[in-house]
């Protein structure tokens, strides 16, 4: 498996660095952090990044002179930060080969979602994601994200819950199905808990694609317009 993707911060103001970094940690992505020119010029000659997002405590020219250096086709690719009011700046950027511009200031969840997709534009993502009516599931990171903007952790026995309806789309699986291939967390695995523990999966994922079939057990039914997920090699597949 690909180890985890490398993200460079450079001149982010701290408080706005770091929520975004909890953001992209949580999604899978390791955070490297440069304050100044001449830490960023340090961190990126050492190689090894997949993405650089160059704020607006450097210049825009300097920025640029970081792209020209560092990007290009072998370099990890850019995101750059600048103000409303610098158009100019702005395409000077793109036609140097940034991936893309972003203007402050910059929402930290639309930044991190828009990282995610570069990298997987670049065969570098790490996300495998599942789309629900209100809401969208990381799986490797078990992270949901509701439409509100609201974020929640899944638990690992969750994840392995929701693995398994992914796995047997439109398909009824009894209680005996859904015990045997994703045991309860502790020891509290009787016949009713099944009952409470999908309740609050479908509580959490604020979905009603699993079905209750009354005296058989549950169905998992894609929302429709959801793209079909691959099953990964590990699962098993009926």
């Amino acid at each position: 498996m690909a180890g985890r993707s490398v993200v460079a911060l450079v001149a982010i103001a701290e408080v706005v660095a770091s929520d975004l970094a909890d953001h992209l940690d949580r999604r899978g992505h390791d955070v490297r952090t440069a304050r100044r020119l001449w830490e960023a010029e340090s961190l990126l000659s050492a190689k090894g990044l997949d993405v650089v997002v160059v704020g607006d405590g450097l210049t825009p020219a300097e920025g640029r002179d970081l792209l020209r250096t560092f990007g290009g086709q072998s370099g990890p690719a850019f995101v750059l930060i600048c103000r409303p009011t610098e158009l100019v700046d702005k395409v000077l950027g793109l036609e140097l080969g940034a991936a893309d511009v972003v203007e402050s200031p910059i929402n930290v969840r639309e930044l991190a979602a828009r990282i995610g997709g570069l990298l997987a534009r670049r065969g570098r993502g790490t996300q495998e994601l599942v789309v629900l009516e209100n809401s969208t599931v990381d799986l490797r990171s078990a992270l949901v994200m509701h439409a509100s903007g609201e974020e929640e952790q899944l638990s690992p026995g969750q994840i392995a819950l929701l693995k398994l309806f992914l796995s047997r789309p439109r398909k009824v699986l009894t209680r005996d199905d859904i015990m045997a291939a994703a045991p309860a967390e502790n020891a509290d695995a009787f016949d009713r808990s099944i009952d409470s523990r999908i309740v609050r999966l479908r509580r959490k994922l604020d979905t009603e694609s699993i079905i209750t079939i009354r005296g058989a057990g549950y169905r998992f039914d894609p929302p429709a317009g959801a793209p079909p997920r691959r099953p990964e090699p590990s699962e098993n597949q009926e």
